[in-house]
């Protein structure tokens, strides 16, 4: 198994793994808390414990980044959102980056087969049901805002079986390949010292 995850991740490069995040209905109480979640205007503080840690990070995250985003100061706005949007979410920034890596590439206009957009590959249905109609897909921080807070809603539905999560995420909820994938990318590409040791328990495998 470790050797097919080796192998499919040295393919994320050229191509991504996007599904498409099935319509779910929900209740109006999850509604109303999904759309106070993704409707707050631009982050209004930093999410680092310190200047230093965000220093280090972005400096070791933006290394791993220069090829896939070639542009400095792009790259740098990108990581900061991540961080943040991730933050806020409880998430971990490093399996966001994980997550992104397989769904869009670190393509910014991707666009799946489904019609999953942008970097976290969001399906438009998420707009008409929790946001705005005016929220753009492709726009980085209403793209991560949005992935952000759909992926945090799948966890919370699992009750934090993170292979579920991502099941849904995807599309492919009860098959192991997409999430072996997305832990794959975060533990081998993006781990960082004090992140991303370990899968926890509640977050396990499923037998295949």
């Amino acid at each position: 198994m470790r050797k097919l995850t080796g192998f499919l991740l040295l393919l994320l490069p050229l191509t991504a793994h996007a599904g498409a995040q099935v319509y779910e209905p929900l209740s109006a109480s999850v509604r109303a808390s999904l759309y106070k979640s993704v409707s707050d205007s631009a982050p209004r503080h930093k999410a680092f414990s310190s200047p230093m840690e965000e220093v280090n990070w972005l400096d070791d995250m933006s290394r791993r980044l220069e090829k896939r985003m070639p542009d400095r100061s792009t790259r740098l706005d990108f990581l900061r959102t991540v961080h943040y949007e991730a933050t806020r979410a409880g998430l971990d920034p490093q399996l966001v980056l994980g997550l992104i890596q397989v769904e869009s590439g670190f393509k910014k206009y991707a666009v799946s087969s489904a019609g999953a957009r942008g970097y976290m590959q969001v399906m438009p249905f998420w707009v008409k049901l929790i946001g705005a109609k005016d929220n753009n897909l492709f726009h980085i921080r209403t793209n991560l805002r949005y992935g952000c807070t759909i992926l945090r809603h799948y966890l919370d539905i699992e009750k934090g079986d993170l292979y579920r999560a991502l099941g849904r995420y995807n599309g492919s909820l009860g098959r192991p390949e997409y999430p072996t994938l997305v832990v794959g990318a975060w533990r081998n590409g993006w781990s960082y010292p004090g992140r991303t040791s370990s899968v926890s328990n509640s977050s396990r495998q499923p037998a295949s």
